[in-house]
């Protein structure tokens, strides 16, 4: 199981917001790439990128940041914020980005996703950011009605075979993860899963580890690396178990 470290950017600077809140704000580092040479060393293998002023204002906003992390490390990074058109898509593919996540889009354009997976097949996947089981867009400012199972089970008969299940309520909360919905939604949906929020411990990957065999891929961790609450050597020891 993969122990992806992120690096979420606002006005380029590295930054954790609690609950997806843009008003509660910690900046941690002034710039992204050296934070991403820093987990590289520490042994990451995967990089989680998200441009927060482009989830808010719906265009991509910090492709300079996300250029010299591709250009700082030899490993692969996925990247999601704001991409609202395939054009957004293609360009970060041709930067260097190893998977694009959809967020917004896969609930106000499905076209888009239809023709993003199409085309660029398993280098697409689908960000469900969700308050109680509902899905939440727009930088979770914008609350919807459509329950995260729904929504995944749709963009699986698109063709799409991950997603990253946020759990907003728990996000830099450092309050543990959702556990039962991660099951929820990896039973009803047998799609890949990578599991997003509230992860604070090395007890709480363990617990993740767990239901590994329900298709949970891998686990995105922001905040407790950032206050020093989690050893990510450590965390990826106990992931690779």
């Amino acid at each position: 199981m993969l122990i992806i470290p992120a690096i979420d950017i606002k006005d380029g600077r590295v930054v954790r917001l609690t609950q997806g809140r843009f008003d509660q704000e910690t900046v941690y580092f002034e710039k992204p790439y050296q934070v991403a040479k820093r987990w590289r060393a520490e042994g990451a293998s995967f990089l989680h990128v998200v441009d927060l002023d482009g989830a808010k204002g719906g265009s991509l906003k910090n492709k300079e940041s996300i250029k010299k992390i591709i250009e700082a490390v030899d490993i692969p990074i996925q990247v999601g914020g704001g991409i609202r058109t395939l054009e957004i898509v293609e360009e970060l593919i041709l930067m260097g980005v190893s998977k694009v996540i959809l967020g917004t889009t896969a609930v106000n354009d499905q076209l888009l996703v239809k023709k993003g997976v199409e085309k660029f097949r398993e280098q697409i996947v689908i960000g469900i950011d969700a308050v109680n089981g509902y899905v939440a867009i727009k930088g979770w400012q914008e609350k919807t009605k459509i329950n995260a199972v729904d929504l995944a089970l749709k963009i699986k008969e698109m063709g799409i075979s991950e997603i990253i299940y946020t759990d907003i309520l728990r996000d830099g909360t450092l309050n543990g993860p959702n556990r039962e919905e991660l099951i929820n939604i990896a039973q009803k949906t047998k799609l890949k899963v990578v599991a997003s929020g509230g992860i604070s411990s090395l007890e709480d990957i363990k617990k993740i580890k767990d239901i590994e065999y329900l298709g949970i891929k891998g686990i995105i961790i922001g905040k407790a690396l950032y206050a020093k609450k989690i050893d990510l050597k450590e965390a990826i020891k106990v992931a690779e178990e």
